[in-house]
């Protein structure tokens, strides 16, 4: 059948091969299945609840959970009610909530416990707005879910449902998503039926989707790379799988054995990590297997370009190593897309060696969400590129080697905020998407740069500080970065290490652990870590070189506000907050 609108998929399911499992969450640790024609009478009776309450077309509902089941069944309802729906990061501070939900005007909000209930209830008196407040747990005083679904279900009319839907046109906007921008205020994203859709079908073959696989989900639904994703997922009649929390995915993978999940790199890192801690641990000749395997991964060419003896020892280290890895993600991966961020080509090398097969891909919520990704077929994968453009989307590279996108799937435009929008899509309808790049082989794109984030050093050179990055997180013993250095005479970084790997270590070595105060100040932490800055500035040029890094304490966090949901660093935050350290770095520095 068409699917014009995004809530016509459900359409697509029931007359599909129906599923026991098309969505499913843990619950007491236990997994919880809804079936597809749970998921439509769900969605139904939410629907019909919403449209008892009078709420007028194209009035605001928000959602404010972590994924599950549930956000489903509320984002489907509100889209068949007429409603525009508004996702929330579950996380999010109370005055970025305040922001989101006045500018919004939003009229309802489905919430996921008690804790959202708490910000809600400190901001109330500003929200005016803000008539209805349903919980999908029981909480005291607040609608629950499941009170409101039945409540659909007592006011049930098919037809006038049907009525309501016709009236909604794939033109029309559904979703406004709040962009966690790393600078002022959320900017409101205006996503149509069919913008979303476009981006679903020009996607939709790049891995051979079977009604038998399986998908884990874990970034957050409020966030338009894990929302179109889902969407493809539905629209491929493939079952979702919602995992508990970052650190549950290993044991979610081997309960479900997916076939496919999508990540950012810094959860890829973190895979890696763990690869090379439980590595450090072997001896003899197991150890000497593990760090051929890893030798190998790190120089893995595709369609068998490094030759024979190469391939030989590789399929010994599949069999002894790899296997072990694939096992650790349930033994059925297909492939992983990552996004959000730029992926290291050495990881992209590593899970392929290991038939964990990497899609490194590109886009932003403005774009909803794919402009470019790498696929397969026809020779579309590049390491170290974000692939080719996919189709129906166009893309040019200006004068000054920003990337400028046009296409179905573009934005309506930011949400009362025409002069953004103006400034976003030029004249000619192109967007300018803030990210520096080039065209490899006339096919695959490749991000250099982020335009707002390159700076000078005092002699006029340009650094680019997510490049650098990207080379000290290779060092496992690093969790979080930031380069530093705009109108310096040298960039610098702040760091701030990984203290449980650094456990590990000296568990390893035989290094007493004095807690983790203690053990920040250590020596062997701090030349671990020095000397991985120096091997990164043999390969750098001589402006590029890293002096006086600094390593700090803590954590950057969403719910600290140094990096957004997509874990993209507020460079401007974390300045303020590090000032002292920073002007230790460079106060004193001749060169």
């Amino acid at each position: 059948m068409t699917v014009k609108r995004v809530f016509d998929i459900l359409n697509k399911l029931g007359g599909s091969e129906k599923k026991p499992d098309i969505l499913n969450q843990k619950k007491n640790k236990q997994w919880v299945n809804y079936s597809t024609d749970d998921f439509i009478e769900k969605v139904n009776y939410i629907s019909s609840a919403l449209i008892d309450l009078q709420l007028s077309k194209d009035d605001t509902a928000a959602i404010m959970s972590p994924n599950c089941p549930a956000w489903n069944f509320c984002d489907y309802g509100i889209q068949q009610a007429g409603l525009v729906s508004v996702p929330i990061y579950p996380t999010v501070g109370a005055d970025d909530l305040r922001f989101i939900l006045q500018h919004s005007e939003a009229k309802l909000i489905f919430i996921s416990d008690k804790n959202i209930l708490k910000k809600l209830i400190s901001i109330e008196k500003d929200l005016p707005h803000l008539k209805h407040v349903i919980s999908f747990e029981e909480t005291e005083g607040i609608q629950s879910l499941e009170d409101f679904t039945n409540k659909g279900k007592s006011v049930y009319n098919e037809e006038k449902l049907n009525q309501i839907k016709s009236g909604i046109s794939e033109k029309d906007v559904f979703t406004i998503l709040y962009t966690s921008g790393t600078t002022g205020s959320p900017k409101g994203v205006m996503i149509t039926h069919d913008g979303l859709l476009s981006n679903v079908r020009a996607i939709q073959d790049i891995v051979p989707f079977s009604p038998k696989w399986k998908a884990l989900s874990f970034l957050p639904l409020n966030h338009v790379y894990e929302r179109v994703l889902n969407t493809l997922y539905l629209y491929q009649n493939t079952s979702i799988y919602y995992a508990e929390n970052f650190e549950t995915i290993g044991d979610n993978c081997r309960e479900i054995h997916p076939q496919l999940f999508v990540a950012v790199p810094r959860v890829l890192e973190r895979v890696l990590d763990k690869i090379s801690s439980a590595g450090e641990k072997l001896t003899g000749f197991k150890k000497k297997i593990f760090d051929l395997s890893m030798r190998l991964a790190e120089s893995y060419e595709l369609k068998g370009e490094n030759g024979i003896w190469y391939e030989i020892q590789r399929k010994i280290c599949d069999k002894l190593v790899y296997s072990k890895w694939r096992a650790a993600v349930g033994g059925e991966l297909y492939c992983v897309v990552s996004g959000g961020a730029a992926l290291n080509p050495r990881l992209e090398r590593i899970f392929f060696c290991a038939g964990i097969p990497c899609l490194q891909g590109y886009g932003l919520t403005e774009t909803s969400v794919v402009i470019a990704v790498n696929q397969f077929k026809d020779n579309s994968i590049k390491f170290g590129t974000v692939g080719p453009v996919v189709k129906s989307v166009e893309v040019k590279i200006a004068e000054d080697g920003e990337i400028l996108m046009k296409g179905p799937s573009l934005m309506k435009g930011y949400y009362k905020n025409p002069e953004a929008t103006t400034e976003a899509i030029d004249s000619a309808g192109w967007f300018h998407t803030g990210d520096i790049g080039e065209f490899i082989e006339n096919k695959f794109l490749k991000i250099t740069d982020r335009k707002k984030e390159l700076f000078k050093s005092s002699a006029g050179k340009y650094i680019s500080p997510v490049m650098l990055e990207n080379k000290l997180k290779e060092c496992k013993y690093i969790e979080q970065c930031m380069v530093i250095g705009e109108n310096q005479k040298f960039p610098s970084a702040i760091i701030i290490p990984s203290l449980s790997a650094f456990k590990e270590y000296c568990s390893i070595h035989n290094i007493n652990w004095d807690g983790n105060e203690a053990m920040f100040n250590n020596e062997t932490l701090n030349k671990i870590i020095q000397d991985h800055v120096k091997n990164i500035n043999k390969s750098l040029a001589p402006h590029e070189q890293l002096k006086r890094c600094r390593l700090i304490k803590g954590s950057w966090t969403v719910e600290g506000g140094e990096i957004t949901p997509k874990l993209s660093l507020k460079r401007k935050i974390i300045n303020q907050k590090h000032k002292t350290e920073i002007n230790e770095i460079f106060g004193s520095a001749e060169n």
